[in-house]
């Protein structure tokens, strides 16, 4: 027998009150709730059912059970039915429908009841009030909802503000953290107003946990407040309806009465919002970041920069798709499918881009890697959204949210790890940015003029100064086993830097694992430098027969292209480093403007390394199949699509000298483990004099890994010419007989 049923005295037994008991004889006993209903078969529990009405104590009930039924039959069955939730203790409460209604509730809460209500009308509820928001009326609604208002402080507190970002809010999550009471959020103003999270200190996130997450989500509204010099959000309409804002408070109400009983469900640390224009109601969960200044470590991030990068075995358990990774796509999206959200995600949304269903586009958001300064900054990371590709819609949206992981773990937040000195100070540690950047010394003598009439993706920097004092972040030499280091300013995106100092995202990948995103790192430098050759010398290159990869896929890719009314092929742009790197180029074959679209891939496996190219290549598609607003585009891809044919850019056609290869051309030796595919491409490219180096960039909170990749002497494509391979490696593949001078090189930058 369950203890709570055999007290004696008031203790009656009975039906929780949230369910209504009714007897259909010889078939069940059904229990009828606002959730479903239970059904309860035998005909003993049709005889005990009707004594469960609350009246009788367990002395009562065995005196009053039928014939037949044993004191010791009828504990086992109330013990059955308290078990599974159906049957509890009453007291002597008021019987008024009120009452009764209210007991139910909590009934149907899992709590009991007469202690749910000792709970709510005996603890104290502070409340506080932000803005113009009427703190006496909040009060006066949560008395009259049976709470007890408290003058100073109290058990719990009740905070009502116009938006969670408000200055005050830190002041207040710091005096709670420090007393150790809990608080609720409550945003009872607006077309959408919101209730919760409810911040517990010590056990789960703090405001400032939230605040981050709020404030990476408003990237337009982060730039008028820098502009206009505010500290806090952006000053806006009075809006709403008093029944909104009624409603908003009663729900706060409610959610504390819940809390102060005793009820704890993941979801009270998430916001939830109601849209009162379209009647949606949406989940924001809210998530602890270890490495928060206000409730966690803010030197976990640092302390890890410093450690050895170490990679490990890491089995191959995905090899079709785009690549060989560590987790299948679909395992990925359900691991980090909570990282998506317009309010509290780390990436605010993932959807199809237009165009064929065919093409799998995906996009996830605005680009950080890609702003620069002032409006046009802001545009441009607005305009470059994140992406993803794939043969198939799963491994697009894979793609769409790593990428958008990437560029966020990418972001400066401050608590990186960083050295101040300058490049003589640093001595042999530090690598030079000229290195990595690589620009001519002649981009340096006309770059305002450059810089004034090409994208913000082709900016000329000033020249370094080796004497300059700036910040320096360590990354870890799989080569030389040591911390060697960067700018700050070059390996993380926003950082405070010095004109001679860009970022950009070359080399950046997510990745299932470590050894994954660092091998996608590691193939994108690859693939950027095979293609920066080939695009500056306009030397033509092999086409590839796409008939010898025998690929379905591949197949329906050139009828959708025909349909639209557009021809593909596949250049063979592999460099001296022989690791098959494809350009899939598609034009427009009737029509004024030709609108040649391309893309690139590099891997491994060749056969990998043209699905990438033609997947990249589907993932631009969206933006010439329509109607293009040319004025939407940059001034390089916007003066690509008006001026470029093929006629006039023969580089961009398959070699006619040269037959096509194919699928077989480029060996391939297949290794289980992710890591000896890092460990080969490395040894090709320490055999060539480069060394590698490795940023761990993965965010405690984000958990994905993202990684940064560097390796000195590589090319990005976009316009970065100084002497090193991009005009030695044409000669020894034989592509030219002598170098190219600089003023022959490709004036056209390649805009992706």
């Amino acid at each position: 027998m369950r203890p709570e049923l055999a007290e004696p005295g008031e203790q009656r037994i009975g039906f929780k009150r949230h369910l209504r008991p009714q007897i259909v004889h010889g078939e069940a006993v059904y229990l009828i709730g606002e959730s479903g209903v239970t059904a309860i078969q035998g005909s003993h529990v049709e005889a005990l059912a009707p004594l469960l009405d609350g009246t009788r104590d367990l002395t009562a009930l065995l005196r009053d059970v039928p014939a037949g039924l044993t004191a010791d039959r009828v504990e086992r069955m109330l013990t059955r039915l308290a078990a599974a939730g159906l049957i509890g203790r009453r007291g002597t409460e008021d019987g008024s429908a009120t009452t009764e209604a209210s007991l139910a509730y909590w009934d149907a809460a899992g709590l009991d009841p007469a202690d749910a209500v000792a709970a709510t009308t005996t603890s104290l509820v502070s409340v506080v009030a932000i803005g113009d928001i009427d703190r006496d009326a909040l009060a006066e609604t949560l008395h009259r909802n049976g709470l007890t208002v408290a003058s100073g402080s109290g058990d719990l507190t009740v905070v009502a503000c116009a938006d969670y970002l408000e200055p005050e809010l830190r002041a207040i999550d710091e005096a709670h953290r420090a007393s150790g009471t809990p608080w609720l959020l409550v945003k009872p103003v607006g077309a959408q107003v919101a209730v919760g999270p409810f911040f517990t200190p010590g056990d789960g996130p703090c405001w400032r946990c939230l605040a981050t997450r709020l404030s990476a989500n408003r990237t337009a509204e982060a730039h008028v407040r820098a502009r206009c010099g505010q500290k806090g959000p952006a000053p806006r309409p009075l809006i709403g309806l008093p029944s909104l804002h009624a409603m908003a408070v009663e729900i706060a109400s409610v959610e504390a009465a819940k809390w102060l009983a005793g009820l704890r469900h993941e979801t009270q640390r998430s916001i939830w919002s109601y849209d009162s224009l379209s009647m949606k109601v949406t989940q924001h969960e809210v998530r602890h970041r270890p490495q928060c200044g206000g409730c966690g470590d803010p030197e976990v991030v640092a302390r890890t920069a410093f450690e050895p990068v170490e990679l490990t075995s890491r089995v191959k358990r995905s090899c079709d798709g785009g690549g060989h990774r560590a987790s299948p796509p679909q395992e990925m999206l359900d691991r980090y499918r909570h990282l998506i959200g317009p309010v509290t995600g780390v990436v605010r949304e993932i959807r199809r881009a237009e165009g064929p269903a065919f093409f799998n586009s995906y996009r996830s958001g605005a680009n950080i890697a890609a702003g620069g300064e002032g409006l046009e900054g802001l545009r441009s990371a607005l305009r470059a959204d994140t992406g993803g590709k794939g043969v198939t819609a799963l491994d697009a949206e894979v793609g769409a949210l790593c990428e958008a992981v990437e560029r966020r773990s990418g972001a400066f937040f401050g608590d990186e790890a960083r050295v101040s000195g300058s490049f003589t100070s640093l001595a042999e540690s530090a690598i030079h940015p000229d290195s990595v950047q690589q620009y001519h010394p002649r981009q340096f003598e006309t770059r305002d003029e450059w810089n004034s009439e090409h994208a913000d993706f082709q900016y000329v920097t000033t020249p370094f100064d080796e004497h300059e004092v700036m910040d320096w972040t360590p990354l870890w030499s799989l080569t030389e086993r040591r911390h060697k280091f960067l700018p700050t300013g070059m390996v993380y995106f926003g950082a405070p830097c010095p004109p001679s100092i860009v970022s950009n995202s070359n080399g950046c990948a997510a990745g299932s694992s470590l050894e994954d995103a660092v091998l996608q790192g590691l193939l994108e430098l690859v693939e950027r430098d095979a293609v920066a050759i080939w695009w500056y010398n306009r030397t033509p290159v092999p086409g590839v027969d796409l008939d010898s990869f025998h690929d379905s896929w591949i197949r329906e890719l050139r009828q959708v292209h025909a349909g639209l009314g557009r021809e593909v092929w596949l250049l063979d742009v592999t460099s001296d480093l022989g690791v098959p790197t494809m350009v899939a180029i598609s034009r427009r074959t009737g029509g004024e403007r030709e609108d040649i679209m391309l893309g690139c891939g590099s891997h491994l496996d060749p056969r990998l390394a043209a699905r990438r190219a033609l997947t990249e290549l589907n993932q631009c598609m969206p933006m010439v199949c329509g109607p293009m607003d040319l004025g939407t585009f940059d001034v390089d891809m916007r003066r690509w699509f008006e001026t470029t044919k093929l006629a006039e850019q023969p580089w961009l056609a398959p070699d006619p000298s040269a037959p096509p290869r194919d699928a077989f051309h480029h060996g391939y030796l297949f290794r289980q483990d992710l890591t000896d595919d890092v460990r080969a491409l490395q040894h090709v490219l320490e055999q060539r004099g480069m060394e590698v180096l490795v940023l761990d960039q993965t965010r405690p909170d984000i958990e994905l890994p993202v990684v940064r990749v560097v390796v000195p002497g590589l090319r990005h494509f976009w316009s970065r010419f100084a002497q090193g391979r991009l005009y030695d490696v044409p000669v020894q593949m034989g592509r030219l007989t002598r170098p190219r001078r600089y003023e022959e090189l490709n004036p056209i930058p390649l805009f992706m």
